[in-house]
């Protein structure tokens, strides 16, 4: 793990800092720090087409092997690219999911056909995903899938509901967690199905959230179809297939995170300086503790990647999401405590996402962080068991 760049590294850095600042201007100006966490309803048009100007300079799914669209950059230049990209403003991406989640997935476990089928629109910005994991009653405990999946004739015939599901109503594509096999439990008899979401038996419906947005969505599956051979991996064996997509979740991608949250620290610090609460010490105190977590944070994801060489979370990777889920929710509540008797008020109904500024919406959706993604009671599970060899 190196805490600096390296020559070549500093000249990858100045080259994509560089892009950023000549192309993220004119029309995709708007676009500059929006779409993000919270904020994913804003510009969907507009940001689609960001993604396809990025996909024409080369600037997607950079870290992908050449030989399947990618630049086949080193991992640190893939870590530059995410917190350069991040620092100078660059849009939440529309393709996130496709090139995070499941294009590594396919490219790891998926067969040449399908390869050859999906990875394309992933790395052309023309092809969006999301993801059908949760349930009503299988969130973090993803084992307990419900939806079933039964084979009839060449299709798979998908019947149940997900829940939580980012950016559904955008998406052209869903990879599904379904149960094939009708006597399993747990952790047996899942496979992971491709399913396009404008197909016959998909309802889409979004679920208002406390900020007045609606990036997340119920979907409910009746008698939808997919092609039989729209599985990734074996059939039944989607539980290690899905296992893959989570420890792609907490790849590279997170540096970008840590960048973001870095903005959003320094809005709170120019509220602090602008309303004279940063020269009162507990503030000054709480906003360097933040800053030093921000660091850390950085630090600990630079030391995991360097250790990840394979398909699977290690050990040391597994305090991840606990550790940003608590530092982003402290970071809410310190912005609400910087505003002072500011806080209370918003410029009209808190349903409506414009009466939100930054730091209003910063605080609501951070409530989340500790539950989606995996709850922090079944993280601190996760770590005892997997991590520390403890007793269930």
């Amino acid at each position: 793990m190196l805490l600096s760049d390296t020559p070549s590294d500093a000249d990858f850095r100045a080259e994509i800092r560089d892009w950023m600042a000549n192309n993220l201007i004119g029309r995709f100006a708007p676009l500059k720090s929006r779409g993000g966490p919270g904020d994913e309803h804003s510009f969907v048009a507009e940001r689609q087409e960001w993604e396809r100007h990025l996909a024409e300079s080369g600037w997607t799914c950079v870290g992908w092997p050449i030989d399947a669209g990618g630049r086949g950059l080193p991992l640190s230049q893939e870590v530059i690219f995410h917190e350069e990209y991040a620092r100078a403003g660059g849009p939440g991406r529309a393709g996130l999911v496709g090139e995070g989640l499941l294009g590594p997935t396919l490219i790891a476990f998926a067969t040449g056909e399908q390869r050859l089928r999906f990875l394309p629109g992933i790395v052309s910005g023309t092809e969006y995903w999301c993801q059908g994991y949760s349930e009503p009653n299988a969130g973090s405990d993803l084992a307990n899938v419900a939806t079933s999946a039964r084979l009839e004739g060449d299709e798979w015939v998908i019947n149940g509901q997900k829940v939580w599901t980012s950016l559904a109503q955008w998406s052209d594509w869903c990879f599904v967690i379904a149960r094939t096999e009708a006597a399993s439990v747990r952790h047996r008899g899942l496979s992971y199905l491709l399913i396009k979401m404008d197909g016959p038996g998909i309802d889409v419906r979004p679920i208002r959230q406390v900020t007045g947005t609606a990036e997340f969505n119920e979907v409910f599956f009746d008698d939808a179809r997919t092609p039989s051979d729209l599985v990734v991996g074996e059939v039944g064996g989607g539980w290690k297939v899905a296992m893959g997509t989570l420890a792609f979740e907490r790849g590279a991608l997170t540096l970008g995170q840590q960048m973001a949250f870095g903005r959003e620290l320094d809005a709170i610090i120019a509220m602090a300086r602008s309303n004279g609460v940063i020269d009162h010490p507990p503030i000054r105190q709480r906003l360097a503790d933040l800053a030093a977590r921000l660091r850390i944070m950085r630090w600990n994801a630079l030391r995991n990647l360097s250790i990840d060489d394979h398909v699977e979370l290690v050990p040391a990777a597994m305090i991840g999401k606990l550790y940003w889920a608590n530092l982003h929710q402290d970071m809410g509540e310190t912005a609400m405590d910087v505003m002072g008797m500011g806080a209370t008020v918003t410029a009209g109904d808190y349903s409506d996402d414009q009466a939100l500024d930054e730091l209003h919406r910063l605080f609501f959706f951070t409530r989340a962080d500790t539950i989606y993604g995996g709850s922090d009671e079944i993280q601190r599970n996760i770590i005892g068991e997997r991590a520390l060899g403890l007793p269930r």
